[in-house]
């Protein structure tokens, strides 16, 4: 749930994705010049099963992956992309993992709009662990009308 200008909106109603690949809990703050939201990777995660299961971390992919669902929700939030609309990534650029993301760890994402058109996102973004730089990068996102997909 996130609260936004004194709304409350599910997560849910911002993104097309659902558990187990909803990578956000939260938005703190969403406006013109990005998004901030958050997420704990419980222990019980999907993919710590198989992910180096004797010493498990969150994949870098899926880092980035949450870092693109964070800056998605923003921007239906702040109503710069329609509710509905799918956020197809289409690139990720300057990539970098800094720290490990262990199972119990609550990142703390911090997205910059860099630049949003109708039809693309050019957002950056880093993960925090506390204070600690986990992961940053650069990404774009394809943006499907849902009249497109039939959404």
């Amino acid at each position: 749930m996130s609260e936004l200008n004194g709304v409350e909106t599910p997560i849910e109603q911002l993104l097309p994705h659902r558990p187990p690949f909803l990578f956000v809990e939260k938005l703190i703050r969403a406006d013109e010049e990005g998004t901030e939201g958050v997420y704990t990777y419980t222990p019980d995660t999907w993919f710590f099963k198989g992910h180096f299961p004797t010493y498990p971390v969150v994949p870098g992919v899926i880092l980035v992956e949450t870092m693109a669902q964070c800056g998605g929700a923003g921007l239906v939030a702040t109503g710069k992309v329609q509710q509905g609309e799918l956020f197809l990534l289409i690139g990720v650029d300057k990539a970098k993992f800094r720290r490990q993301v262990r199972p119990g760890d609550t990142v703390r994402l911090v997205i910059t709009n860099d630049k949003v058109t109708s039809r693309v996102a050019k957002l950056s973004g880093k993960c925090y662990v506390g204070e600690d730089l986990a992961a940053e990068a650069e990404f774009s996102c394809m943006l499907v009308p849902k009249e497109k997909v039939g959404i």
